[in-house]
């Protein structure tokens, strides 16, 4: 009655509602919605990717930032995209087993369901099982999709076109129902597992498999070691408001800070939404932060990143 739950897509959305009229709190209720979205919106929710998480804990007033992006593998190397002139081979860093980072999804997914969710693990997941096993009806954005030059480019994979098209290749239709039986049964063993079933044991074998047929990178040791993490988040204000934001190896937190901090010092209300003055600001303040981006942001783990210095009202 007091919740709201929005993802990019309806079914996922719905699933989310669900768990939380069944009783389970926010983070019980983003977790089904992340796994549902693996599902149902394939071209972007899925767990072979990653992502960030960030928790305000109502309790103790607290705000837990939860990193789960992906990682290189171990054997990545700084020049594995280049030729041995130096030169960057097209797409080798987009469309091949090279463009793989072990994935995290799993890890983060979990680590905020079992540190701040409600309800076990079996509840949460059942509903996209069940998704994935009965099958949903395919909305008209996965089908524009899948037809798009973007999707086609599944088509020279074969696992990938017998999984998401029909056997003839053709492109699924609004409404026509896409089952998922092997992605059922992943979500299963994690259900069942929890992590071990996912980055050990049979899912990790056959991921293993897949990147030695595919001169891929990741090993069964990336899979076992990888760990999710808790982070402090980036902090910052504007106009009196508190922002609190993801911080690295997102770079979306510190620029978000960044920008805003450059923005208080300029009378938007008076320069009026989208004239040419406000978009002049606008787009002079983003154009040093995307600069600074690309100098600085990085994994903190591995590369020292100016935080302090970014986000303070002194360099704004």
């Amino acid at each position: 009655r007091q919740g709201m739950v929005v993802s990019s897509e309806v079914l996922a959305s719905e699933v989310g509602a669900r768990i939380l009229a069944a009783g389970g709190n926010a983070v019980d209720a983003a977790v089904a919605t992340g796994f549902a979205l693996a599902v149902t919106y394939p071209q972007a929710g899925n767990i072979g990717g990653g992502g960030f998480m960030l928790i305000h804990l109502n309790k103790d007033g607290r705000t837990v930032a939860i990193d789960y992006r992906e990682v290189a593998p171990r054997a990545a190397r700084r020049d594995m995209f280049l030729d041995k002139t130096g030169e960057v081979v097209p797409q080798r860093s987009q469309l091949t087993h090279l463009a793989s980072g072990v994935p995290g999804s799993v890890a983060g997914l979990l680590h905020a369901l079992e540190r701040y969710g409600r309800l076990d693990r079996a509840t949460v997941m059942a509903p996209a099982i069940e998704l994935a096993e009965r099958g949903f009806p395919v909305s008209f954005t996965l089908s524009n999709t899948l037809t798009s030059p973007w999707g086609q480019r599944l088509l020279a994979n074969p696992a990938a076109k017998s999984y998401l098209f029909r056997p003839d290749g053709s492109v699924y239709q609004p409404g026509e129902i896409l089952r998922q039986p092997d992605l059922a049964w992943t979500l299963r063993q994690i259900a069942e597992r929890g992590t071990a079933g996912f980055y050990e044991g049979p899912v990790a074998d056959r991921l293993v498999a897949e990147m030695e047929r595919g001169g891929g990178l990741i090993t069964r040791r990336d899979l076992k070691q990888y760990r999710a993490l808790e982070r402090e988040p980036v902090r910052g204000s504007f106009h009196g408001f508190e922002i609190v934001s993801m911080p690295p190896p997102s770079s979306g937190g510190v620029h978000l800070v960044q920008m805003l901090n450059v923005l208080e010092q300029f009378p938007l209300r008076d320069l009026q939404l989208n004239s040419a003055a406000y978009i002049h600001v606008l787009a002079e303040t983003m154009k040093h932060a995307y600069a600074d981006r690309s100098k600085h942001l990085g994994d903190p783990d591995f590369h020292r990143i100016p935080v302090a210095g970014l986000t303070s009202q002194a360099y704004a």
